[in-house]
């Protein structure tokens, strides 16, 4: 065997709950997220230069890192009360750290923008709803994996 498949669940996900200033001891996960959907917008310039003759070249001059998460509103999770929370703040009341661990051991942090898109709400069987997304501000810190 060649390589390793793991679960979308052996990510973990870590959110500040004191904002920029969240120690490690300040870092939760939210419960009962169910889906996670990282997105990378880049930038990219292209040219049509003489000595190409005709052909195109590019060059990458930018990234956009964000993520969206759904999942429950669980009422009482210091975690997810936090994030729920942040729905009526904005500006700098809606930045805290974030952390996610890959299956690979990979680690991401950076500080970022939290948008709650929904605090709750569904049809009347279902459970309340979380839905947010995050967009990561500045340039983010990689950690590889152990090999």
């Amino acid at each position: 065997m060649n390589g390793k498949v793991f679960p979308v669940h052996n990510n973990k996900f870590k959110f500040g709950t004191n904002g920029l200033e969240s120690t490690e001891a300040e870092m939760m996960t939210p419960s009962d997220l169910e889906n996670f959907a990282p997105a990378i917008d880049s930038t990219v310039e292209e040219w049509y230069a003489m000595d190409a003759e005709g052909w195109a070249k590019a060059a990458m001059t930018g990234k956009k890192l964000g993520f969206s998460f759904s999942g429950k509103r669980c009422v009482g999770d210091i975690g997810n009360d936090y994030i729920a929370g942040l729905a009526w703040k904005f500006g700098n009341d809606v930045m805290t750290k974030f952390e996610w661990t890959m299956v690979s051991g990979a680690k991401l942090s950076f500080d970022c923008m939290v948008n709650v898109t929904t605090p709750g709400g569904g049809d009347t069987t279902n459970l309340d709803k979380l839905e947010f997304e995050i967009v990561c501000y500045g340039k983010p810190a990689f950690t590889p994996a152990a090999i």
